[in-house]
């Protein structure tokens, strides 16, 4: 299988995985306790609200509805570190079910406006019916890929994206589509998995933990490496966590292998102005 072909496996795998969550919400209202992309751990965390949302200043997420924080599958608070500001245009790669769109909406207020993309049709409608729960309008929920970005080149003073580029099959484009769509000097503010130690084969080609964002995730310094390759500067971890994985696999072989290996991070950089 060739390098395209494999990349458009992943995608469609990742896209059905994803698919499946968003339809369960949609159709019957049914919560779901997957968090960090997959795993049940919720990376550590724990939250009635939602697994996810456990993630969050608990201030942040008031006055949003049960099923809108339900539909969390992140692993960190990209929205809080990006310090938005009113009036700013801010970009969400992957935006799932829209919370850190619906956070950052209110940041940036009435004169600001995100952009929510996602290549997943399910989760662009349940977007779209959480920011009508919200009473958000300053949002807009784009069909897309993030290697690929539907967004004007300079156009966005901040991208935010929370468990998210681990998932993509081609990390150096998503990287480097952040630097056309960033004004010149504007900020990145991105929560995902990275690994501290490289997985073993095996454990790389195993679709559900892609889904899961572990057998997509990078090297933290080959991470950063690429953001820097990419075009960004001043690539900084403002955080990390390790990953509890229990709950991401009923393998205690592979759960053996994961543990230590994975860790949350939140990174920072900027386009050059």
């Amino acid at each position: 299988m060739d390098t395209k072909e494999k990349r458009a496996e992943v995608r469609n795998n990742v896209r059905d995985s994803y698919g499946q969550r968003a339809r369960a919400m949609l159709d019957s209202g049914t919560e779901s306790h997957s968090s960090c992309c997959g795993g049940s751990s919720c990376c550590g965390q724990t939250n009635d609200a939602g697994c996810g949302a456990g993630l969050y200043p608990a201030e942040e997420l008031a006055g949003l509805s049960d099923d809108v924080m339900e539909a969390s599958w992140g692993c960190g608070d990209p929205v809080t570190l990006a310090e938005l500001a009113p009036g700013e245009v801010v970009l969400d790669l992957g935006s799932g079910g829209g919370l850190d769109c619906l956070l950052a909406a209110r940041r940036v207020g009435a004169t600001g406006r995100v952009i929510g993309v996602d290549m997943t049709p399910e989760m662009l409608s349940l977007a779209w019916n959480n920011a009508a729960k919200a009473g958000v309008t300053n949002v807009d929920f784009r069909y897309g890929t993030i290697e690929a970005l539907p967004v004007e080149s300079d156009s966005v003073d901040v991208v935010i994206s929370n468990c998210v580029i681990n998932l993509s099959s081609d990390k150096l484009a998503t990287f480097q589509e952040i630097v056309r769509v960033l004004k010149p000097g504007a900020r990145a503010s991105v929560s995902d998995i990275v690994l501290l130690e490289d997985l073993p084969p095996a454990l790389k080609s195993d679709a559900a933990l892609w889904a899961s964002c572990v057998a997509g995730a990078m090297l933290e310094e080959e991470y950063l490496a690429a953001m820097r390759d990419a075009g960004l500067q001043n690539v900084e971890v403002a955080s990390r966590v390790i990953v509890d994985t229990a709950g991401y696999t009923d393998s205690a072989s592979v759960a053996e292998a994961l543990d230590g290996v994975i860790a949350s991070v939140r990174v920072v950089a900027t386009k050059p102005a």
